[in-house]
């Protein structure tokens, strides 16, 4: 047994004991488990003519929206199960929980950049894109959701103005992946339409019509965790992660929600990666090894998007985790 499938199998016996202690639900690997089916590909969905801020119109089976948020540096075994994390708990316990998904590398940016770019490109620093020192100029997924007339949004919490490239006390670049794209950042009037600061969401929620079809969400530095404990990152996806689901996006179509990390511990750097939303299969709990690339990938799949790179192809998709 390789090391990393003993850290996998220790992982998920320890995360399917904790998980039962949390309040609300079944408990995971208890009645009402549904035991994750052997990969498939999702249909794909076709494309529509045009870019549009609204979603293309597809089949009932297809995901019409797909919001990720990406908290920071925790192993999934300090919030899966933790009383310090009720909230994420018992959305992992109502949807599908990976208990093998693991980020890539240490630190954070170059696992922004593999969700979003299928690569590191070789960067292993938090540089900021400013002077070209660390772009990545190959493929990203904003060109490829554009290309298949799939509208997108980042919203970066604490993001004082759209396409800032400056830290701030609360706001870090490095957990703005698409300012690293030159595709992006080339046009302002582009940038400013895409890279948005975290309260243009509200006004995005209102309808099912005006949230983009793939969002990417970054919470502060406090609210990710990064710099405040779990317990207030918690807090804030109680709040924000509830405003998701709640809105017309999420009630009435079929819509997915992802919250995972960035990175973990050093060793195994497992991380939580939780499925929820109506595109999720519930109560679910899936131990097949996944990394950032898979999620990059199920994405690509779930909308028949080309992969952008070897890396993102030969993921392992997470189609388990899906309803």
């Amino acid at each position: 047994m390789t090391g990393r499938a003993l850290a996998a199998g220790c992982a998920a016996a320890l995360l399917l004991a904790l998980a039962g202690c949390a309040p609300g639900g079944p408990p995971i690997g208890g009645p009402g488990l549904v035991p994750s089916r052997a990969p498939t590909s999702p249909a794909a969905v076709p494309s529509s003519p045009t870019p549009s801020r609204a979603s293309p119109t597809s089949p009932s089976s297809a995901i019409q929206h797909i919001v990720v948020i990406v908290d920071e540096n925790k192993p999934a075994h300090s919030v899966i199960g933790d009383p310090q994390a009720p909230y994420l708990t018992s959305l992992a316990r109502a949807g599908a929980l990976a208990t093998a998904y693991s980020a890539l590398t240490h630190p954070s940016l170059p696992n922004y950049l593999a969700l979003t770019s299928g690569t590191t490109d070789g960067i292993t620093s938090d540089c900021n894109p400013p002077g070209g020192s660390c772009l990545i100029t190959g493929p990203n997924l904003a060109q490829a959701l554009d290309r298949a007339g799939r509208s997108w949004r980042m919203y970066a919490e604490s993001m004082p103005t759209p396409c800032t490239t400056a830290n701030t006390p609360l706001y870090a670049v490095k957990h703005n992946p698409f300012l690293y794209f030159p595709s992006v950042t080339s046009s302002a009037a582009y940038c400013a339409a895409h890279d948005v600061p975290y309260s243009d969401l509200a006004g995005d929620l209102a309808s099912a019509s005006t949230l983009p079809a793939f969002s990417f969400i970054s919470p502060n530095l406090c609210n990710d965790m990064h710099n405040c404990s779990v317990a207030t990152g918690d807090a804030w996806l109680k709040a924000n992660v509830s405003a998701i689901l709640t809105s017309p996006a999420f009630t009435t179509q079929r819509s997915l929600l992802v919250v995972t990390f960035d990175e973990g511990d050093s060793g195994d750097n497992v991380v939580a990666c939780v499925f929820a939303g109506p595109a999720a299969r519930a109560h679910t709990v899936v131990a097949t090894p996944f990394t950032h690339y898979s999620l990059l990938r199920t994405i690509e799949e779930a909308w028949g998007l080309a992969p952008l790179t070897g890396a993102d192809a030969g993921a392992v998709v997470m189609t388990g985790m899906v309803g």
